[in-house]
Formats: C-alpha cells, structure tokens, sequence
C-alpha cells in the first residue's frame, strides 16, 4: 500500500467502525492491539527531502511501539518512550546510542488514536515521512491491515487528582476522567488564526474523522527562511498548509475551518503516546508545543500519587 502525499480533501463518508475488540461500554479496549498484517508506505522526509520506505509489522503482546532502523549497521531499535526523547525542537525526536528518529509525532498519534499498543515499524532513513502532513495515511495504512485483539490485558493511566505544568503564559493541565478527552488552545496574532480551541474524546472513529487529517501548518515568512538556508528541504505545499499575511496560499484552502488547532489535538496526542501506556483522564492544554508537553510527560510520572494503573473490564 503507498498512501497518497498529496494535499487533497479526504473522504470520511467511508470510514466504517473499527474491528478488533473486545471493549467495554465505554468503548474502551479491554485487550491490547496490533495489526493484523503488515503494511508499507513510501514517502518524503520534511528534513531531509529523500525518499524514505517505513514498513509497520504486528508485534506480540507487551512489545509495545518499537522503531528499527533498516539503513544502519546491526539495524539497531529504540522504543517509542517520553525518556528517549532527545529533541523537541522542530519535531519530536528520539534517540540512543548514537542514533536517532525524527519526525514521530504523527505515526504515534495514528497508532494511539487507532487504539494500537504494540507495533515494529521499519524505517530506513532518520525520519518518518511526512506524507501530506496529516496523520491520516498512516490510520488507513493501519485500517487497510486490520486490527486485532490479542491476548494481554490493557492497561491504562488513570488520573486520579489534578497535575498541571505552566510556563510562562503556556500550560498543560491533566483532570480525572473515565475516558481520554484533549482540550487544545492556541493563539497566533494572525488574522487568521487568532484563538482557536476544540475539545474531543478519543473513541472508535473519532481520531480518523475528526483529527488525522488536520495537517501540519506554517508562515510563508518561515517556509522561505528555511528554503532559503537548505532547511526543511521536503518541505512543500502539498504536505504543509502555509500561510501568508492574509490567507492559505495552498490550492483548495483548509481541509476545516479550524484546521489549526485540530492539528495541536493530533501533536498532542502523538506526544502523549510517549507515556506506554494509554491515559484515562482529561489533557488540557493552553497554547503549549513538543516541548513543554514532553515536559508535563515527565512530572506526570513523577507524581505518582495522582494516577494508578487501571485495567477497565469488559
């Protein structure tokens, strides 16, 4: 299978409800998840502008999400996990032992979103590739290979008191909650941008049709700044939305009208796939990035007497 990276207007009317339980209720996945077959893609790297192959494998219970790198000697691995994030500069990057992968934000919240817990994903560059710069070729790169409930129960985060992290005018807040809801706000001085903020629960459905296929956004100030000293080099109109003083300059406009802040719901819950595990508890974050998340990840660890490990029954 080779997703599109073209920019063009999805069609969600054929979404169907996913496979792959058991659940309960609530819509909350009793078991642990991974895909039924494997499944390949080929796409550009935003950095470095090549051509990048990924293949995604099912993985056994308790694998979780793992990275190999095919292009380097030994073809070594690295866990996708808050604690081997090394940079959060521009993308989210982990890395070890002398080597990295950038650009992870997007797969990660196609496999949270899609409820995967366990995956190998091959990749033989030092980045995932952008695609169109949403996350949505990577969820029906996942839907086209199936879902399947596996042995191992899941496990979840279950927020029990409030934590909260604030830096200057920036803040991520968690709240207890008996599903995985994401409050984003963002604030750009531009017209139009201006503030924008969305809540949306995370259950079967929700992530494809609402929030994988908001894409990746930026200034025409910045795109031509890094055209200009060989930055970004993958980086184009058909997988980043760029804006000028006024307006969208890419053919067909938005894919929402609140695209924006859609696509810090996607960064954010690819950000807090890095926990391991899947959250019960309500995000809330006003005006925060990469950065400050993978900051919050780890004073959310530290405070221990705020969550339990929770299993849901069935």
């Amino acid at each position: 299978m080779e997703p599109s990276t073209k920019g063009d207007v999805l069609n969600t009317d054929v979404l169907q409800p996913l496979t792959g339980k058991p659940s309960n209720g609530n819509g909350l996945h009793t078991n642990q998840r991974t895909l039924k077959k494997w499944v390949h893609c080929t796409g550009t790297g935003i950095h470095s502008g090549k051509q990048v192959h990924m293949t995604i494998h099912p993985a056994p219970v308790n694998h979780g999400i793992k990275f190999l790198r095919t292009d380097l000697p030994d073809r070594p691995m690295i866990r996708a996990h808050f604690r081997n994030v090394v940079d959060t500069s521009l993308a989210t990057v982990i890395g070890q032992d002398g080597f990295i992968l950038s650009t992870i934000e997007h797969l990660m919240a196609s496999f949270y979103g899609m409820g995967i817990d366990n995956a190998l994903v091959e990749v033989d560059a030092h980045e995932i590739p952008i695609m169109d710069g949403s996350a949505y070729p990577f969820a029906e790169m996942i839907r086209s290979a199936g879902i399947e409930a596996q042995g191992g129960t899941r496990f979840y985060f279950k927020v029990k008191e409030k934590i909260s992290l604030s830096h200057g005018n920036r803040s991520v807040t968690v709240y207890p909650a008996d599903k995985f809801k994401i409050t984003c706000r963002i604030a750009y001085d531009h017209p139009l941008i201006n503030e924008q903020s969305l809540s949306v629960t995370i259950t079967n459905g929700t992530f494809e049709k609402e929030i994988s296929q908001a894409r990746t956004f930026g200034f025409l100030s910045d795109y031509e700044l890094m055209k200009r000293y060989g930055l970004s080099l993958g980086c184009s109109l058909e997988n980043v939305v760029v804006i000028d003083d006024t307006s969208v300059i890419n053919d067909g406009g938005l894919r929402f009208n609140d695209e924006f802040v859609r696509h810090k719901v996607l960064d954010c819950l690819g950000d807090f796939s890095l926990l391991g595990m899947p959250l019960l508890g309500h995000v809330v974050t006003d005006k925060a990035g990469h950065a400050l998340n993978h900051t919050f990840l780890e004073k959310f660890l530290s405070e221990k007497q705020c969550w339990e490990t929770h299993a849901v029954s069935p």
